[in-house]
């Protein structure tokens, strides 16, 4: 499970084998979240309400290099690093 990006104590990981639609994960304060990458709506899961709009903020910003990584390791490739919200 590669973790892409970490931000203010935001961990985001996309699974290998992880099922669709494609999706990551969001981990903060011991509470995770699964995100859509193509709608950024919550799957499954939940995050206090600040962690959960800078996940979506970030995420916005990154959609496209997050695609990527969905299909880097679904297709057991190495996931590439994806650059923090600041």
């Amino acid at each position: 499970m590669p973790k892409i990006c970490e931000f203010f104590g935001i961990k985001i990981y996309v699974y290998w084998d992880d099922h669709h639609p494609a999706h990551f994960h969001a981990t903060y304060a011991g509470e995770d979240a699964q995100v859509n990458i193509e709608d950024l709506t919550v799957m499954r899961g939940r995050l206090a309400p600040r962690a959960m709009g800078l996940v979506i903020e970030w995420a916005a910003l990154h959609q496209r290099e997050l695609r990527k990584a969905w299909k880097q390791a679904v297709g057991h490739k190495k996931v590439s690093k994806i650059e923090p919200l600041r």
